[in-house]
């Protein structure tokens, strides 16, 4: 067992760490939503999924049913095409599902309760309309099939930190994801956009009172968990060149466990819950094996919801520094 250790720690700590980021971007969409609105957007399991579907195409499109070869500019003009229509098309997608499925019950004050079952009931009809239409009007390829996109970036060895192999794919995620985290977190942070934010999820009524439109917050607050759900998606394709309509379902569940993980309502507990959760999940599997890296997932999530249900860092979106 030790051996086992010693040999494969610093390879299943990059892989965390790729597996963590992808995590990270789509626990902000978790995260975001819930400090501004107090509810958990099941649905966005399936935002992301759209931005895989997106990816997917643009790839095949460009290929031609065949494979991808281009230079290094080409390969980052590529992956920012594809993060750029990714996002816009997730974002999108999510303010779309906000006015349809959760804007009409807030004007009606119904429960939590209620935009939690509706939450649900979307993101299966998400699923099954994209299974069913959707994919296989975008590929030709049955929608209830696994899609394998193009490789576009070679999985290229860069350079080994011990026994532990870093490639050119890896470089690609964690950079982008750690990018675009830093820019969300400054524009939370800095921006009259995010004052607006993080005073809405402080208090409301105050917030209306000092000329806050709500309705746009909530717009804005779907649009941009849902463009970062999209980058994840982006850089998911890239790193794993494949999707399919249920893609999402166990990537949104451990997405949510990263927030829960970090402290749900926090952008920088959505960052270091996902980046934990992706080590620790790689680091059980040299001990349990791979098969059991996904019971990790909800281990730790029934651990931090019994012994710290706050999470890491225990701080809610509205609490965050002015």
């Amino acid at each position: 067992m030790l051996q086992d250790l010693q040999a494969q720690f610093l390879g299943s700590t990059i892989g965390g760490l790729v597996a963590g980021s992808i995590y990270a971007l789509i626990a902000l969409g978790y995260t975001m939503v819930y400090g501004v609105l107090r509810l958990i957007n099941f649905a966005h399991s399936e935002i992301f999924m759209i931005g895989t579907v997106t990816s997917l195409f643009i790839l095949i499109s460009i290929a031609g049913g065949g494979s991808i070869t281009l230079g290094v500019f080409g390969m980052i003009a590529v992956l920012l095409l594809i993060i750029i229509a990714s996002a816009a098309v997730s974002g999108g997608a999510a303010v779309l599902l906000e006015q349809v499925a959760y804007r009409p019950l807030r004007k009606k004050g119904a429960t939590r309760l209620a935009a939690l079952i509706s939450a649900i009931g979307a993101s299966l009809f998400l699923q099954e309309l994209f299974g069913l239409e959707i994919i296989e009007w975008l590929t030709g390829k049955s929608g209830r099939v696994q899609q394998n996109a193009p490789r576009f970036i070679p999985h290229d060895e860069l350079f080994h930190i011990g026994n532990g192999v870093v490639r050119t794919d890896h470089v690609f995620v964690i950079v982008g994801a750690v990018i675009m985290m830093i820019v969300l977190d400054q524009l939370v942070s800095r921006t009259r956009i995010g004052r607006g934010i993080r005073a809405t999820a402080q208090d409301p009524e105050a917030a209306v009172l000092m000329g806050v439109s709500i309705d746009k917050i909530v717009r804005l607050t779907f649009l941009l968990g849902g463009a970062m759900a999209g980058v994840a998606a982006a850089l998911y394709i890239m790193e794993y060149e494949n999707t399919d309509y249920r893609i999402g379902f166990l990537l949104g569940i451990k997405a949510f466990t990263a927030a829960v993980l970090g402290g749900i309502g926090n952008l920088r507990g959505a960052l270091l819950g996902g980046i934990v959760l992706g080590l620790v999940e790689n680091w059980s599997s040299i001990f349990f094996g791979s098969e059991w890296k996904d019971v990790t997932a909800f281990v730790v999530l029934v651990l931090v919801l019994m012994f710290r249900p706050t999470g890491i860092l225990g701080e809610s979106l509205q609490r965050a520094r002015a």
